[in-house]
């Protein structure tokens, strides 16, 4: 399990970046639509009875989730307890079918007999996601759905080519998802298609990982020369027609329990 120490770090850098986020997580966005349209291709039913989220931060996936399905109860879990004003909005119209908790899914009390469990861009800061599987997987009703979200190996390679402490815990390629799921699991199906952002300069790169808090882990600290250098290094192996590229590595998944 992620320590507390980490845990912490975490909740500070996605706290301190929570006004953020929605606007800056522009990857993150499209990797929530993308799940849902293949939690939708993969026969999912247009009705769920109690579905949760976790790690809903800002609504990314939220929104598409009640959007394309009847979803009759709605629990929604995040390790921020800030996020709870945004999400309140989002989910107005639905307040009495919709709860919150917040904490590390890792140990916050789960509800029974779900549906359908589904988490974006999450996974990854959670250090044994076997564990973690097994323990939502033993909520989940038979036959019931579980769509997921990580990242795989590539993920801000350019940034850990360069020496930077910055990613997660927990990157998992397509192939490693039938060993990360409990034997009673059924994988209809696995993604992993990379996507690249391109930045102007360093500076703006570092400033969209601050903004989105995906540098939890991160502990470099700038200086105008250490900048310099650092910008230097990163055109020089990774540069592209004056951009600097950054790699997002999602790795989506759907799964069910078998009957």
């Amino acid at each position: 399990m992620t320590s507390s120490l980490n845990q912490n770090r975490v909740r500070q850098s996605f706290r301190r970046g929570l006004s953020s986020y929605h606007m800056g997580a522009t990857a993150q966005a499209k990797i929530a639509t993308n799940l849902v349209q293949m939690l939708r291709e993969q026969g999912a039913p247009v009705r769920f009875e109690n579905v949760l989220e976790f790690g809903c931060g800002t609504g990314h996936l939220t929104r598409p989730l009640i959007e394309n399905f009847d979803i009759h109860h709605l629990s929604l879990n995040d390790l921020v307890a800030e996020a709870l004003s945004g999400l309140s909005v989002l989910t107005s119209d639905r307040a009495e079918r919709t709860d919150f908790t917040f904490g590390p899914i890792e140990t916050v009390p789960l509800p029974k007999e779900l549906d359908l469990i589904a988490s974006a861009s999450t996974v990854q800061w959670v250090s044994d996601v076997p564990a973690l599987m097994a323990r939502l997987v033993a909520r989940l009703c038979p036959g019931g759905w579980l769509a997921v979200s990580g990242f795989g190996r590539a993920q801000f390679h350019e940034l850990r080519n360069l020496g930077s402490d910055a990613a997660a815990p927990s990157y998992h390629d397509a192939q490693d998802w039938p060993a990360l799921l409990p034997r009673d699991v059924e994988l209809m199906h696995v993604a992993q298609e990379p996507m690249v952002l391109q930045f102007d300069s360093v500076v703006e790169l570092l400033r969209h990982l601050r903004k989105t808090g995906v540098n939890a882990q991160a502990s470099q600290r700038w200086n105008r020369g250490r900048l310099r250098e650092f910008e230097a290094a990163y055109r020089h192996q990774f540069g592209q027609d004056g951009k600097l590229p950054l790699t997002y590595d999602p790795v989506c998944m759907i799964a069910r329990k078998c009957r």
